[in-house]
């Protein structure tokens, strides 16, 4: 590991303490072999004048819920020194009291929280204070001899602390263990099991020494152990990826996504001959518990349930031997472990399966460097528990708000670069779900800005790109759930005595042919979904054809029985099939100002009175086409199936 420090960087910070503490945060925050997703803490001592002109020491420790790596100078909460310090000196201190506290000694009100580490931070004596979680360190640490291989690569220049509850307990025990030291004797202190700290009055040098101290870690990881497992290459099962997804849903008792990576680590570290002992034992540190619980599941011989439900019910153990009055969180694993294959995240949005896939590369390969260093030892369970269920961390959990109606729902919407197609990605991510929008237009990626879309270009006329399509989507999101199939074209219109074949071909295989290739490529995977619903995307010309629309007409009428055959045959598996008949949506691509002007002029009305042409005189857009569909994905059609459900603003002609 090398300093990133840089010397024109440095020089802006001019003699601003605060800003030189941004700066070497963001560094340490910015690599996550040091630190990962709001781990760690930094701090400042500065002095400064209050309201009445006294000077007071302040402590700017980073504040709860900030990332070191994008932490802004607002995200450091001020709080007096001088009650930090009182509070070090108590016994004992509740961490409601501990919190409370604190916060009562900010300066400023708007600050976010102290991290639970101020009080430490307040008690070494340095201008800034670095707290990491560094991956070599920790991998170290976690192993039999752990305070030994510490003590041989560093010596006296680190000062060694057994592992205790972070917060007030651990700042107790420092302060107790660092009364009669010389604290210019040593670098930086090692927390067994935990992290990292390094001190000075010069920021620069507490970065370095951070620096340091993990470079002589990862020098000797490397000297002494293979860094990686060697990649296999892994054997793809996506319905079983599918149901592992469902299974895990149903445990958690809401619909999750499952990213499943596949990646050289994670393939290797999954062909492993005993990954199923190594991987049960603990995380990497006890700071990861909440994101990651205890361990990941390991999908067995056995299969999905037997795995996932000996999973819960070891799990349910672990909670009854450790408990003390705590009430259970829910016992659905983090991620999981599929062996010669890799490994599959999970969370109710893509933010919380990064976040895990992150710390499960991590800890994959500390695990497997670990082993090689004696055995991979991490925190007994008891302890774990204990991080687990401390209040503190509980607080963090609950602070996930009000989720969406379709959060951690898959969908799959075709024709989806434009006119109703397009409004359905739209309102669907607006529920929370994530959607693959796929069309044959190539400037598909462009289209969409929105995290929650995956543009995929594909001819639902190819069953080759379909799957592809499908592929990419279990791989990315666990399974798919709901399915428009929407893409459709508009023929030129002709009497039937002058119609084309190929437009009538064309029509047929585009508006009835590629939605049964659909429902059917897609229907093992629906199978395994949530609530699994389809929606087609038929036509007024259903109930009320027109002349000269044939080729549209009978495309669109087989499609409609297409759906309702499909809701029969679907329906004993747990899919619902539903259609919907839109009639005169103008703000679609092939309605142009001008093709309405003329059609308009064609009834002898005005553009308005033609785009109102209906009973209760209101227009229909894609966005309402789409807000339909939703709800028919959604619960409000939960007990509906094989239904038609016209919107048209009441057609005389259907009605």
């Amino acid at each position: 590991m090398k300093s990133l420090w840089d010397v024109k960087t440095a020089k802006r910070c001019g003699k601003d303490l605060l800003k030189f503490r941004v700066y070497t945060s963001r560094l340490l925050g910015a690599n996550p072999d040091l630190v990962m997703h709001g781990g760690g803490n930094t701090s400042l001592k500065i002095k400064k004048k209050n309201l009445f002109g006294e000077l007071e020491e302040l402590l700017y420790v980073k504040g709860s819920g900030w990332d070191l790596g994008t932490i802004e100078p607002e995200g450091f909460a001020p709080v007096k020194m001088d009650t930090l310090l009182k509070m070090a000196e108590m016994p004992e201190l509740s961490d409601i009291d501990m919190v409370s506290n604190q916060r009562a000694a900010m300066t400023n009100p708007n600050a976010p929280n102290p991290s639970v580490e101020a009080i430490l931070h307040a008690i070494i004596p340095y201008t800034f204070v670095d707290h990491t979680h560094t991956d070599a360190v920790v991998t170290l640490t976690n192993t039999p001899k752990g305070k030994e291989l510490i003590n041989e690569i560093y010596g006296d220049s680190i000062m060694v602390i057994p592992y205790v509850m972070p917060g007030f307990i651990l700042a107790r025990k420092i302060y107790e263990m660092t009364k009669n030291i010389d604290w210019d004797k040593i670098d930086g202190m090692i927390l067994l099991n935990h992290g990292v700290f390094t001190f000075d009055d010069d920021p620069r040098a507490s970065y370095e020494k951070m620096i340091r101290i993990c470079d002589k870690a990862e020098r000797y990881i490397k000297d002494h152990c293979q860094l990686k497992p060697d990649p296999i290459k892994p054997k793809i099962d996506l319905e079983l990826l599918a149901s592992i997804r469902q299974k895990v849903s149903h445990v958690w008792g809401k619909a999750v996504l499952g990213q499943v990576d596949i990646s050289n680590t994670s393939s290797g570290f999954s062909g492993l001959k005993d990954v199923a002992k190594i991987s049960s034992r603990g995380p990497v540190t006890p700071d990861h518990i909440i994101r990651t619980k205890r361990t990941p599941v390991v999908i067995g011989e056995k299969g999905v349930e037997d795995s996932i439900d000996n999973f819960v019910s070891d799990y349910q153990k672990y909670f009854e031997k450790h408990e003390n009055g705590e009430t259970i969180l829910d016992q659905a694993p983090r991620w999981a472990i599929i062996p010669n294959l890799g490994s599959m995240y999970f969370g109710p949005n893509q933010k919380s399966t990064n976040i895990l896939a992150d710390i499960a590369m991590h800890t994959q390969r500390c695990i497997y460097q670990a082993e090689q260093l004696g055995g991979w030892k991490p925190l007994s369970k008891k302890d774990l528990f204990e991080m687990e269920y401390w209040s503190l961390e509980q607080a963090k959990l609950a602070k996930g708000g009000q989720s969406k109606e379709m959060q951690g729902k898959v969908a799959v919407v075709t024709g989806a670069a434009s006119g109703i197609g397009k409004a359905c990605v739209n309102a669907l991510v607006e529920k929370g779900a994530v959607v693959a929008a796929l069309d044959i237009d190539n400037g598909l990626p462009t289209i969409f800005s929105q995290d929650q879309v995956m543009p995929i270009t594909c001819d639902v006329t190819h069953d080759k790109q379909i799957k592809s399509a499908f592929e990419k989507v279990v791989m990315a999101f666990g399974g798919i759930d709901m399915l428009v199939s929407n893409a459709g074209v508009f023929p030129k219109s002709a009497p039937i005595a002058e119609s084309d074949d190929r437009v009538w071909d064309r029509s047929l295989e585009i508006n009835l042919t590629s939605h049964r290739r659909l429902i059917q490529i897609a229907t093992p995977f629906l199978e395994k979904g949530i609530d699994p619903a389809i929606v087609l995307m038929g036509s007024k010309n259903v109930p009320a054809p027109g002349p000269g629309a044939s080729a549209y007409s009978v495309a669109k009428a087989g499609l409609t029985q297409l759906g309702r055959v499909a809701a029969m045959e679907l329906a004993p598996k747990g899919i619902r099939v539903n259609t919907t008949h839109p009639n005169a949506v103008y703000d679609t691509a092939i309605w142009t100002d001008e093709v309405l002007s003329t059609r308009a002029k064609h009834y002898g009305l005005s553009v308005e009175e033609y785009k109102t042409n209906n009973l209760l005189k209101v227009e229909v857009t894609s966005k309402d086409v789409a807000n339909l569909v939703v709800s028919m994905l959604g619960q409000s059609f939960s007990k509906v199936t094989g239904a038609q459900v016209p919107i048209d603003g009441g057609n005389e002609r259907v009605i």
